[in-house]
């Protein structure tokens, strides 16, 4: 019996010290203390004003809320910086032809593309430059202003903000 009690004990030391690295956003160790996201310039040839500050706050958010980095203005060991390089609305499917001929879009897409160039100071090894992209569907009867606008930013910046986090620091 206390043969039993000590193995228990032992089983339960080794189940938990096992979680030391890893942690629920899935990063591993991060040897860095401070980020710093530098502001995401819209050079799409669409401009929609105010995006590239909202992108720009998104990617300061998500970071600071899955890890424990420090966000900094400038001197940051991780550094993110880049442009937003595409911003289009594109037809998706097309609705039946009118009694007046007309043909119209059923559904629209909102596509954004941003350039990122990723800086780890601590571990050369990690940096990059590569393209995230995400789109949002929405009834083609609707523009992509007011209500639809917000929450097609809301969908399309975190899946590419998640995906430049993961690519950066959570290696999946």
């Amino acid at each position: 019996m206390k043969n039993l009690k000590y193995l228990l004990i032992l089983l339960i030391a080794t189940t938990f010290s096992g979680c030391n690295v890893y942690n629920f956003t899935g990063t591993g160790k991060i040897d860095a203390k401070t980020f710093q996201v530098n502001f995401f310039q819209n050079n799409a040839d669409l401009v929609e004003p105010g995006i590239d500050r909202q992108f720009t706050l998104a990617l300061q958010d998500l970071i600071m809320g899955q890890t424990n980095l420090n966000l900094v203005s400038n001197g940051g060991d991780l550094v993110y910086e880049g442009e937003i390089v595409d911003y289009r609305t594109t037809p998706m499917t097309a609705t039946a032809v009118t009694s007046g001929g007309d043909v119209g879009a059923a559904q629209n897409r909102l596509t954004i593309r941003v350039q990122v160039r990723f800086t780890n100071k601590k571990k050369e090894t990690d940096d990059f430059e590569k393209s995230f992209e995400f789109y949002y569907d929405f009834p083609g009867s609707g523009l992509p202003t007011g209500a639809i606008l917000n929450e097609a930013l809301k969908v399309i910046f975190e899946r590419i903000t998640q995906d430049i986090f993961n690519e950066s620091l959570a290696k999946w």
